[in-house]
């Protein structure tokens, strides 16, 4: 965090002098008052200077958002960033020349990156936030293709009587699975393994432990 100590004849100078050194604006700090001062003898005699501690107020998103770009120029694929934020979600939506370049085989690329940016995120947030990381409207593609495979899935698994595991998914898209076969009553899903290696298993009929599915 950056952050400077200054000092000025009034409390309101001392500040002014902080953030033409840090370069920023009154909004973006937090101002700690170690010295309101005094004026002295006509103004001379036994005066003493302000002092303040100004520390510089990190965005999350937008220290997320100087992350991707710097990853993306040294792809060799620069892109724009649209930001969207709902709640504790946050949404990066990319446009750029080579975007396939980025989203990579099945969503890999994209997912890779996006980890790395809910993990920057974080780092600074004071709040757990989620990163959803978008591009040519890949996600609700993906979705579809999702629903379709956890079908098609949940049907080889009821002919074969066999669990069947899934390639690893970031959560969200290990939610659509769960979502698109939430009706289905002949079948159970669950997640195993870690992050960001963490996938589902559909279960012909199998129960499922408590608080295994999420």
């Amino acid at each position: 965090m950056k952050q400077v100590t200054a000092t000025g004849q009034t409390v309101e100078e001392a500040v002014k002098s902080a953030l033409a050194q840090l370069k920023t604006t009154e909004d973006r700090t937090d101002v700690s008052i170690i010295d309101e001062g005094k004026k002295g003898l006509f103004g001379i005699f036994g005066s003493r200077p302000a002092i303040v501690k100004v520390s510089v107020i990190i965005d999350p998103i937008e220290e997320a958002k100087k992350f991707l770009i710097q990853v993306t120029e040294k792809m060799g694929a620069p892109v724009e960033i649209e930001i969207k934020r709902d709640g504790k979600q946050v949404l990066f939506v990319m446009t750029g020349e080579k975007i396939a370049l980025l989203i990579g085989k099945r969503g890999q690329t994209l997912n890779s990156l996006q980890y790395l940016t809910q993990l920057v995120l974080n780092r600074f947030s004071n709040q757990y936030l989620t990163v959803i990381l978008d591009a040519e409207d890949y996600r609700n593609r993906r979705n579809e293709t999702l629903i379709q495979l956890a079908h098609r899935l949940a049907q080889k698994a009821l002919k074969s009587g066999k669990d069947v595991a899934l390639e690893p998914m970031p959560s969200y898209e290990r939610k659509v699975i769960h979502t698109a076969l939430s009706d289905n009553k002949r079948v159970k899903t669950f997640s195993d393994g870690s992050d960001p290696h963490r996938y589902i298993v559909i279960s012909p009929g199998k129960p499922v432990a408590a608080g295994a599915r999420k």
